[in-house]
C-alpha cells in the first residue's frame, strides 16, 4: 500500500536528503501529533512562525470569519481591503514615528527583496552591505546577501555589489561608504546561533549609516512580535531602522510578510516606473486577518512578558555537564554544547524523547529553544526534562 511517506518522497520537492519525515495528523497548542499516535513538544514553532501555537482559537475564528467575507480579490494595492488596512494601522501605531507605511508581501524573502529594491530606489546607489553568517532567505536577491558561501556556490552569479562584513566587528564598519545603498542586518543573528550585538554594535552601525547616507535595514523576520521579550528585538538596543522587514509570526501561522518604511520612501515605488514593486497574493486578506488576531491576542494576554519569564525558566532548568552556556532572550535562545558533542545524534534522540528540535544553519554546536509563546511553566519543565534525557542518551 502506498503511504503518505511514499508520496511525499515521490512527488514533493525536497530541501535536503534527510527530512524529519514526521507524518503529522494534527497539532494543538505547543504539541504535534503524528499518525502513529505519538506526541511531540514543538520547540521550533515552524522556525518562529507559530507564536500562538497551533490551531489557536482566536486565529482560527479570524480565518473563518474573513474567508466567509472574501478571500483574494485583486493584485495587491488596487482595492481597499479591511484586513490590510486594519493590520497596517495596528503595526504602524506600534512602530517608531517615521515607519508609517507597510508594503505587504507573502514571505520573508519577498520582504527582503522589496527592501533591497526600495533602498536602491531611495539612494540611487547599488552596493549593499550584509553580514557573514546572516540568513535572509532563498530567492536570488536574498541569497545574495545571505552570509555563507556554501549556500551561494550552486547558484552563481548572484547580484553584484554585495559586501559581507563581520558582525560585532567595529573595524568592519569602515567598509560601509558613500556608495552603499543599505546595510541589512538581523538585530540578533539567528542561524549563526542566536548572536546578540555587543558593546553597542547596532548603535555604532546605525551611526555609520547616518554618516554615509546608507539606509539601516533591520530583518525582524525571526525576532519580531514578542519572541525576544520585546515586541521588536531592535527595542532592546535603542536603534530605529530606516526600513524593517517582517514575516514568519507576522501572519499568525498564515503566509505573510511586509517591509515598512516612511511614506516618503515608499512612494518612490509608485513612479519611474509605476508598479515598482508588485505582488499578486501579498497581503492576502485571510493572512492579514490571522496576523492581526495573533498580535491582538498577544497584547491582551501579555505574552511578551510571559516569553521573557519562560525563557528564564529554561535557563534555570537546562543544566548539564555537556551544556557550555545559553544565549539569547525570551523564547529565542541557543543551548550551546561543548565541542565534539554529536548534534545530529542528539536531534534524533530528542525526537525519540518526544521533542522536535532544530539545528542552526551556521552553528553546529547549538540547538534552538523557540517554542510557542503560549507555553506554560509545566510544559517548559516537561520539555526541559525530555531534552536533558536526550542529552544523557547521546552521551551514553
Amino acid at each position: 500500500m502506498v503511504t503518505n511517506r511514499d508520496l511525499f518522497l515521490r512527488h514533493v520537492g525536497q530541501t535536503s536528503s534527510a527530512p524529519l519525515l514526521l507524518d503529522i495528523e494534527s497539532a494543538e497548542g505547543v504539541f504535534l501529533y503524528t499518525r502513529d499516535k505519538r506526541r511531540y513538544v514543538d520547540m521550533v514553532s515552524g522556525v518562529s512562525v507559530s507564536n500562538l501555537g497551533h490551531r489557536h482559537p482566536a486565529i482560527v475564528e479570524a480565518v473563518k470569519n474573513q474567508a466567509s467575507d472574501y478571500m483574494h480579490l485583486m493584485v495587491y494595492g488596487e482595492y481597499i481591503q479591511s484586513p490590510q488596512v486594519q493590520y497596517a494601522d495596528w503595526l504602524t501605531n506600534h512602530l517608531p514615528r517615521g515607519l508609517d507605511q507597510v508594503f505587504f508581501v507573502n514571505s520573508g524573502s519577498e520582504a527582503i527583496e522589496g527592501a533591497m529594491k526600495l533602498a536602491k530606489r531611495v539612494t540611487g546607489r547599488h552596493f549593499i552591505a550584509a553580514f557573514r553568517n546572516a540568513y535572509h532567505g532563498g530567492t536570488q536577491g536574498a541569497l545574495s546577501i545571505l552570509g555563507d558561501p556554501l549556500y551561494h556556490s550552486g547558484f552563481l552569479p548572484l547580484l553584484p555589489g554585495i559586501r559581507h562584513i563581520r558582525y560585532n566587528r567595529e573595524e568592519d564598519l569602515e567598509r560601509i561608504d558613500r556608495d552603499t545603498a543599505a546595510v541589512f542586518v538581523e538585530p540578533i543573528q539567528a542561524e549563526a546561533g542566536i548572536i546578540e550585538p555587543e558593546n553597542g554594535f547596532l548603535k555604532k552601525l546605525k551611526k555609520r549609516c547616518e554618516e554615509t547616507g546608507a539606509l539601516f535595514v533591520l530583518d525582524e523576520i525571526q525576532t519580531g512580535f514578542g519572541r525576544t521579550g520585546s515586541l521588536f528585538a531592535f527595542e532592546h538596543y535603542d536603534v530605529v531602522p530606516d526600513i524593517v522587514c517582517f514575516a514568519k509570526s507576522f501572519g499568525g501561522g498564515m503566509p505573510l510578510g511586509a517591509f515598512v518604511a516612511s511614506a516618503e520612501f515608499m512612494k518612490k515605488l509608485t513612479f519611474d516606473p509605476p508598479l515598482g514593486h508588485i505582488t499578486t497574493f501579498g497581503g492576502h486578506p485571510v493572512s492579514c486577518a490571522a496576523g492581526l488576531a495573533a498580535q491582538r491576542y498577544m497584547e491582551e494576554h501579555h505574552l511578551i512578558e510571559h516569553a521573557e519569564a519562560m525563557g528564564k525558566v529554561y535557563r534555570r532548568l537546562m543544566k548539564h555537564p555537556v551544556i557550555d552556556h545559553m544565549r539569547g532572550r525570551g523564547l529565542y535562545q541557543a543551548v550551546v554544547l561543548k565541542p565534539g558533542f554529536p548534534m545530529g545524534t542528539f536531534i534524533r534522540n530528542a525526537l525519540d524523547c518526544g521533542v522536535v528540535l532544530d539545528q542552526f544553519l551556521f552553528c553546529d554546536n547549538a540547538f534552538r529553544i523557540s517554542p510557542p509563546l503560549i507555553i506554560d511553566e509545566s510544559t517548559v519543565s516537561y520539555s526541559a526534562e525530555r531534552l536533558l534525557e536526550a542529552i544523557d542518551r547521546t552521551v551514553a
